[in-house]
Protein backbone atom coordinates (compact mmCIF):
# COMPACT_ATOMS: atom_id res chain seq x y z
CA UNK A 1 0.00 0.00 0.00
CA UNK A 2 1.56 3.36 -0.93
CA UNK A 3 1.03 6.18 1.18
CA UNK A 4 0.71 9.09 -0.43
CA UNK A 5 0.92 11.64 2.79
CA UNK A 6 4.30 13.79 3.20
CA UNK A 7 5.74 13.82 7.12
CA UNK A 8 7.91 16.48 7.84
CA UNK A 9 10.42 13.44 8.21
CA UNK A 10 10.87 10.03 7.41
CA UNK A 11 13.82 7.17 8.54
CA UNK A 12 16.76 7.11 5.89
CA UNK A 13 17.37 2.79 5.50
CA UNK A 14 19.94 1.54 4.13
CA UNK A 15 19.47 -1.72 1.53
CA UNK A 16 17.90 -4.68 3.53
CA UNK A 17 19.78 -7.38 2.42
CA UNK A 18 22.87 -5.46 4.31
CA UNK A 19 21.18 -5.12 7.03
CA UNK A 20 20.12 -8.89 7.28
CA UNK A 21 23.70 -10.09 6.75
CA UNK A 22 24.80 -8.47 10.11
CA UNK A 23 21.66 -9.77 11.83
CA UNK A 24 22.88 -13.04 10.39
CA UNK A 25 26.65 -12.54 12.08
CA UNK A 26 24.60 -11.90 15.50
CA UNK A 27 22.79 -14.63 15.12
CA UNK A 28 25.37 -17.11 14.91
CA UNK A 29 27.63 -15.00 18.00
CA UNK A 30 24.51 -14.93 20.12
CA UNK A 31 25.92 -11.52 21.21
CA UNK A 32 22.95 -9.24 21.38
CA UNK A 33 24.37 -6.54 24.04
CA UNK A 34 27.00 -5.70 26.56
CA UNK A 35 29.59 -3.94 24.99
CA UNK A 36 29.38 -6.66 21.99
CA UNK A 37 31.82 -6.43 19.08
CA UNK A 38 29.33 -4.34 16.68
CA UNK A 39 28.96 -2.00 19.62
CA UNK A 40 33.10 -1.73 19.78
CA UNK A 41 33.45 -1.23 15.67
CA UNK A 42 30.64 1.40 15.57
CA UNK A 43 31.90 3.08 18.69
CA UNK A 44 35.33 3.25 16.96
CA UNK A 45 34.21 4.11 13.66
CA UNK A 46 32.18 7.11 14.76
CA UNK A 47 35.05 8.50 16.85
CA UNK A 48 36.78 8.63 13.62
CA UNK A 49 33.85 9.54 11.47
CA UNK A 50 33.31 12.52 14.06
CA UNK A 51 37.03 13.47 14.45
CA UNK A 52 36.35 13.41 18.11
CA UNK A 53 38.71 11.74 20.17
CA UNK A 54 36.26 9.90 23.06
CA UNK A 55 32.39 8.92 22.46
CA UNK A 56 30.66 6.71 24.82
CA UNK A 57 27.46 5.01 22.81
CA UNK A 58 24.04 4.78 24.55
CA UNK A 59 20.50 3.41 24.13
CA UNK A 60 19.09 6.99 23.12
CA UNK A 61 20.00 10.51 23.22
CA UNK A 62 17.68 11.17 26.64
CA UNK A 63 19.54 9.02 28.38
CA UNK A 64 22.98 10.19 27.57
CA UNK A 65 21.76 13.89 28.39
CA UNK A 66 21.04 12.71 32.23
CA UNK A 67 24.01 10.96 32.46
CA UNK A 68 26.05 13.61 31.25
CA UNK A 69 24.88 16.11 34.06
CA UNK A 70 25.62 13.48 36.69
CA UNK A 71 28.82 13.13 34.60
CA UNK A 72 29.84 16.47 35.68
CA UNK A 73 28.62 16.55 39.39
CA UNK A 74 26.44 19.63 38.97
CA UNK A 75 24.56 21.17 41.55
CA UNK A 76 21.70 24.29 41.33
CA UNK A 77 21.03 25.66 38.41
CA UNK A 78 21.61 25.02 34.74
CA UNK A 79 21.14 28.16 32.15
CA UNK A 80 20.09 26.53 29.23
CA UNK A 81 16.99 27.45 26.15
CA UNK A 82 13.56 27.35 25.82
CA UNK A 83 13.31 26.79 22.71
CA UNK A 84 13.98 23.16 22.14
CA UNK A 85 12.59 19.53 22.23
CA UNK A 86 11.76 18.81 26.24
CA UNK A 87 14.24 16.09 26.53
CA UNK A 88 16.97 18.96 26.83
CA UNK A 89 15.18 20.52 30.18
CA UNK A 90 13.84 17.30 31.51
CA UNK A 91 17.22 15.78 31.81
CA UNK A 92 17.97 18.96 34.09
CA UNK A 93 15.28 18.01 36.38
CA UNK A 94 15.74 14.46 36.64
CA UNK A 95 19.21 15.17 37.55
CA UNK A 96 17.47 17.15 40.53
CA UNK A 97 18.73 20.25 39.19
CA UNK A 98 17.09 23.59 38.30
CA UNK A 99 16.79 25.04 34.54
CA UNK A 100 16.61 28.49 34.46
CA UNK A 101 15.51 29.68 30.68
CA UNK A 102 17.81 32.24 28.24
CA UNK A 103 16.62 33.74 25.82
CA UNK A 104 17.36 33.33 21.65
CA UNK A 105 18.75 34.63 19.16
CA UNK A 106 16.17 35.65 16.73
CA UNK A 107 18.22 34.99 13.98
CA UNK A 108 19.74 31.33 14.62
CA UNK A 109 17.11 30.15 17.21
CA UNK A 110 20.23 29.54 19.70
CA UNK A 111 20.74 30.57 23.15
CA UNK A 112 21.69 34.22 23.13
CA UNK A 113 25.27 34.31 25.15
CA UNK A 114 24.68 37.84 27.04
CA UNK A 115 21.07 36.41 27.90
CA UNK A 116 23.51 33.89 29.93
CA UNK A 117 25.71 36.10 31.56
CA UNK A 118 22.89 38.16 32.93
CA UNK A 119 21.23 34.70 34.74
CA UNK A 120 24.64 33.70 36.33
CA UNK A 121 23.85 33.65 40.18
CA UNK A 122 26.10 31.67 42.81
CA UNK A 123 23.23 28.70 42.53
CA UNK A 124 24.88 28.31 38.55
CA UNK A 125 26.80 25.50 37.78
CA UNK A 126 26.35 24.78 34.33
CA UNK A 127 25.66 26.40 30.80
CA UNK A 128 23.33 23.88 28.59
CA UNK A 129 22.97 25.48 25.19
CA UNK A 130 21.54 23.45 22.13
CA UNK A 131 22.53 23.44 18.67
CA UNK A 132 19.57 24.43 17.13
CA UNK A 133 18.54 22.83 13.79
CA UNK A 134 22.22 21.63 13.49
CA UNK A 135 22.92 25.95 13.58
CA UNK A 136 26.27 26.34 15.35
CA UNK A 137 25.89 27.85 18.78
CA UNK A 138 28.12 31.05 19.32
CA UNK A 139 30.62 28.60 20.71
CA UNK A 140 33.37 30.80 21.66
CA UNK A 141 31.45 33.63 23.37
CA UNK A 142 29.58 30.85 25.79
CA UNK A 143 32.99 29.52 26.56
CA UNK A 144 34.41 32.61 27.19
CA UNK A 145 31.34 33.41 30.14
CA UNK A 146 31.90 29.74 31.26
CA UNK A 147 35.94 30.40 32.35
CA UNK A 148 35.07 33.29 33.80
CA UNK A 149 32.28 32.44 35.90
CA UNK A 150 34.16 28.95 36.32
CA UNK A 151 31.23 27.10 34.89
CA UNK A 152 30.74 23.79 33.03
CA UNK A 153 29.17 23.66 29.44
CA UNK A 154 27.18 20.90 28.02
CA UNK A 155 25.86 20.82 24.20
CA UNK A 156 22.94 19.20 23.39
CA UNK A 157 23.70 18.36 20.10
CA UNK A 158 20.81 16.45 18.98
CA UNK A 159 20.64 18.21 15.68
CA UNK A 160 24.16 18.75 14.75
CA UNK A 161 25.80 15.42 13.71
CA UNK A 162 29.12 16.13 12.28
CA UNK A 163 28.16 19.64 12.02
CA UNK A 164 31.99 21.08 11.23
CA UNK A 165 32.79 25.01 11.73
CA UNK A 166 35.71 26.51 9.51
CA UNK A 167 36.61 23.06 9.63
CA UNK A 168 36.42 21.44 13.24
CA UNK A 169 33.74 19.51 13.95
CA UNK A 170 31.68 21.69 16.79
CA UNK A 171 31.15 18.58 19.06
CA UNK A 172 34.38 19.09 20.58
CA UNK A 173 33.42 22.43 22.01
CA UNK A 174 32.49 22.47 26.15
CA UNK A 175 33.06 19.50 28.59
CA UNK A 176 31.00 16.96 26.79
CA UNK A 177 28.57 17.04 23.85
CA UNK A 178 25.42 15.24 23.73
CA UNK A 179 24.11 13.32 20.42
CA UNK A 180 20.73 11.83 19.54
CA UNK A 181 20.19 9.00 16.98
CA UNK A 182 16.83 8.73 17.10
CA UNK A 183 15.29 7.64 13.84
CA UNK A 184 14.01 11.39 13.31
CA UNK A 185 17.62 12.40 12.91
CA UNK A 186 19.58 13.30 9.99
CA UNK A 187 21.78 10.06 11.42
CA UNK A 188 19.55 7.16 13.40
CA UNK A 189 20.49 4.21 14.72
CA UNK A 190 16.56 3.81 15.23
CA UNK A 191 17.07 5.13 18.98
CA UNK A 192 20.05 6.23 19.99
CA UNK A 193 22.70 8.26 21.28
CA UNK A 194 26.32 9.32 22.45
CA UNK A 195 28.40 11.29 24.67
CA UNK A 196 31.71 13.14 23.52
CA UNK A 197 34.28 13.73 26.15
CA UNK A 198 37.93 14.80 26.01
CA UNK A 199 39.80 12.39 28.28
CA UNK A 200 39.88 8.65 29.18
CA UNK A 201 38.88 9.29 32.53
CA UNK A 202 35.50 11.05 31.55
CA UNK A 203 35.07 8.39 29.11
CA UNK A 204 35.53 5.41 31.81
CA UNK A 205 33.32 7.77 34.54
CA UNK A 206 30.71 8.07 31.52
CA UNK A 207 31.26 4.31 30.50
CA UNK A 208 30.60 2.69 34.23
CA UNK A 209 27.90 5.20 34.66
CA UNK A 210 26.02 3.70 31.40
CA UNK A 211 26.15 0.53 33.02
CA UNK A 212 24.96 0.62 36.44
CA UNK A 213 27.81 1.87 37.59
CA UNK A 214 29.96 -1.16 37.50
CA UNK A 215 33.42 -0.66 36.58
CA UNK A 216 34.03 -4.82 36.81
CA UNK A 217 31.94 -8.09 37.77
CA UNK A 218 32.54 -7.34 41.70
CA UNK A 219 32.97 -3.56 42.04
CA UNK A 220 30.27 -1.21 41.69
CA UNK A 221 31.55 2.43 42.51
CA UNK A 222 28.13 4.72 41.16
CA UNK A 223 25.00 5.01 41.15
CA UNK A 224 24.47 4.07 36.78
CA UNK A 225 21.72 3.92 34.83
CA UNK A 226 20.82 0.91 32.03
CA UNK A 227 21.84 3.53 28.68
CA UNK A 228 24.02 0.39 26.81
CA UNK A 229 23.27 0.56 23.05
CA UNK A 230 22.57 -2.80 21.47
CA UNK A 231 24.44 -5.16 18.93
CA UNK A 232 21.11 -4.55 16.67
CA UNK A 233 21.23 -0.51 16.98
CA UNK A 234 25.22 -0.30 16.20
CA UNK A 235 24.32 -2.45 12.72
CA UNK A 236 22.34 0.23 12.30
CA UNK A 237 24.72 2.82 12.81
CA UNK A 238 27.68 1.51 10.90
CA UNK A 239 25.75 1.10 8.05
CA UNK A 240 24.12 4.50 8.08
CA UNK A 241 27.84 5.66 8.02
CA UNK A 242 28.12 4.02 5.29
CA UNK A 243 25.23 6.29 3.53
CA UNK A 244 25.34 8.84 5.95
CA UNK A 245 26.88 11.48 3.21
CA UNK A 246 24.98 10.56 0.33
CA UNK A 247 21.70 11.53 2.67
CA UNK A 248 23.38 14.59 3.42
CA UNK A 249 23.64 15.63 -0.19
CA UNK A 250 19.96 15.04 -0.80
CA UNK A 251 19.02 17.19 2.15
CA UNK A 252 21.08 19.94 0.68
CA UNK A 253 19.34 19.34 -2.46
CA UNK A 254 16.06 19.82 -1.22
CA UNK A 255 17.25 22.94 1.13
CA UNK A 256 18.66 25.18 -2.00
CA UNK A 257 14.84 24.29 -3.60
CA UNK A 258 13.14 25.65 -0.89
CA UNK A 259 15.08 28.17 -0.95
CA UNK A 260 14.85 28.92 -4.33
CA UNK A 261 11.47 28.78 -4.44
CA UNK A 262 10.83 30.65 -0.98
CA UNK A 263 13.42 33.39 -1.15
CA UNK A 264 12.23 37.18 -1.61
CA UNK A 265 8.69 36.95 0.16
CA UNK A 266 8.01 39.39 2.68
CA UNK A 267 6.99 38.04 5.90
CA UNK A 268 8.66 34.81 5.66
CA UNK A 269 12.04 34.13 5.85
CA UNK A 270 14.57 30.75 6.63
CA UNK A 271 17.61 30.18 8.25
CA UNK A 272 20.86 31.74 6.80
CA UNK A 273 24.08 29.35 6.22
CA UNK A 274 27.12 30.50 5.55
CA UNK A 275 29.95 29.03 3.57
CA UNK A 276 32.07 28.51 6.67
CA UNK A 277 30.10 26.21 8.29
CA UNK A 278 29.18 22.39 6.96
CA UNK A 279 25.53 22.00 7.80
CA UNK A 280 23.71 18.17 7.46
CA UNK A 281 20.46 19.98 6.60
CA UNK A 282 18.54 18.37 9.53
CA UNK A 283 15.72 20.71 8.90
CA UNK A 284 14.03 23.29 6.91
CA UNK A 285 12.18 26.02 9.38
CA UNK A 286 10.42 28.90 7.93
CA UNK A 287 9.49 31.99 9.87
CA UNK A 288 5.90 33.60 9.18
CA UNK A 289 5.36 36.81 10.37
CA UNK A 290 1.74 37.25 10.08
CA UNK A 291 1.61 41.31 9.97
CA UNK A 292 3.73 40.74 6.81
CA UNK A 293 2.65 37.49 4.98
CA UNK A 294 -0.98 37.95 5.35
CA UNK A 295 -1.58 34.91 7.19
CA UNK A 296 -0.36 32.85 10.45
CA UNK A 297 1.83 30.29 10.70
CA UNK A 298 -0.78 28.41 11.54
CA UNK A 299 -2.78 29.22 9.12
CA UNK A 300 0.16 27.75 6.59
CA UNK A 301 0.22 24.78 8.75
CA UNK A 302 -3.33 24.05 8.36
CA UNK A 303 -3.28 24.58 4.93
CA UNK A 304 -0.62 21.77 4.27
CA UNK A 305 -2.16 19.24 6.81
CA UNK A 306 -5.47 19.85 4.49
CA UNK A 307 -3.40 18.52 1.39
CA UNK A 308 -2.11 15.35 3.75
CA UNK A 309 1.78 17.15 4.80
CA UNK A 310 2.22 17.31 8.21
CA UNK A 311 5.02 19.77 8.82
CA UNK A 312 5.55 20.91 12.11
CA UNK A 313 5.94 23.93 14.74
CA UNK A 314 9.49 22.75 16.10
CA UNK A 315 9.07 24.26 18.35
CA UNK A 316 5.93 25.23 19.82
CA UNK A 317 4.78 25.22 22.65
CA UNK A 318 8.24 26.48 24.65
CA UNK A 319 9.12 24.63 27.33
CA UNK A 320 8.99 27.69 29.98
CA UNK A 321 5.30 28.01 29.17
CA UNK A 322 4.83 24.20 29.65
CA UNK A 323 2.84 23.60 33.03
CA UNK A 324 5.95 21.27 33.94
CA UNK A 325 7.33 24.83 34.31
CA UNK A 326 4.83 27.04 35.47
CA UNK A 327 6.97 27.69 38.53
CA UNK A 328 9.25 30.34 36.30
CA UNK A 329 7.70 33.43 37.55
CA UNK A 330 6.21 36.35 35.12
CA UNK A 331 9.44 38.31 35.23
CA UNK A 332 11.39 35.13 34.13
CA UNK A 333 8.98 34.17 30.90
CA UNK A 334 9.21 38.54 30.06
CA UNK A 335 12.98 38.22 29.15
CA UNK A 336 12.18 35.49 26.87
CA UNK A 337 10.80 37.99 24.16
CA UNK A 338 12.78 36.75 21.02
CA UNK A 339 11.99 32.77 22.04
CA UNK A 340 8.35 33.72 22.29
CA UNK A 341 8.10 35.55 19.39
CA UNK A 342 10.08 33.05 17.11
CA UNK A 343 7.70 30.04 18.88
CA UNK A 344 4.81 31.38 17.17
CA UNK A 345 6.22 31.58 13.85
CA UNK A 346 8.53 28.53 13.43
CA UNK A 347 7.46 25.70 11.09
CA UNK A 348 9.57 22.99 10.22
CA UNK A 349 9.09 21.61 6.24
CA UNK A 350 9.06 18.27 5.18
CA UNK A 351 12.91 17.23 4.54
CA UNK A 352 14.32 13.93 4.29
CA UNK A 353 16.12 11.68 1.38
CA UNK A 354 13.85 10.82 -1.02
CA UNK A 355 11.59 13.92 -1.11
CA UNK A 356 10.83 14.38 -4.51
CA UNK A 357 11.48 17.53 -6.07
CA UNK A 358 7.95 18.25 -7.42
CA UNK A 359 6.60 17.42 -3.57
CA UNK A 360 9.17 20.57 -2.46
CA UNK A 361 7.20 22.80 -5.48
CA UNK A 362 3.86 21.78 -4.56
CA UNK A 363 4.17 22.60 -1.09
CA UNK A 364 5.49 26.06 -1.62
CA UNK A 365 2.66 26.58 -3.79
CA UNK A 366 0.50 25.83 -0.74
CA UNK A 367 2.21 27.80 1.33
CA UNK A 368 2.01 30.57 -1.75
CA UNK A 369 -1.70 29.96 -2.13
CA UNK A 370 -2.46 30.26 1.89
CA UNK A 371 -1.21 33.33 1.95
CA UNK A 372 -2.67 34.79 -1.49
CA UNK A 373 -6.04 33.35 -0.26
CA UNK A 374 -6.19 34.90 3.52
CA UNK A 375 -3.99 38.20 2.79
CA UNK A 376 -6.77 40.79 3.93
CA UNK A 377 -9.12 38.42 5.54
CA UNK A 378 -6.47 38.11 9.04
Amino acid sequence: MINKKIYVTKPALPPLEEFEAYLEQMWESGWLTNNGPFHIEFENSLRDFLDVDYISLFSNGTIALITALQALDLKGEIITTPYSFVATSHAIKWNGLNPVFADIDSHTCNIDPESVERLITENTSAILPVHVYGIPCDTESLQKIADKHKLKVIYDAAHAFRVKQNGFSILNCGDLTVLSFHATKAFHTFEGGAIVSHSAEQKTKIDYLKNFGFADELTIVGVGINGKMNEIQACMGLLQLKYFEKYVEERKQITHRYIQRLQHISGLRHIQYNKHTEYNYSYFPVFINRDEFGCSRDDVYNALKNHEIYARRYFYPLISNLPSYEHIDSAARENLKNANKITEEVLCLPIYPGLQPESVDRICEIILQCRNTLKGKN
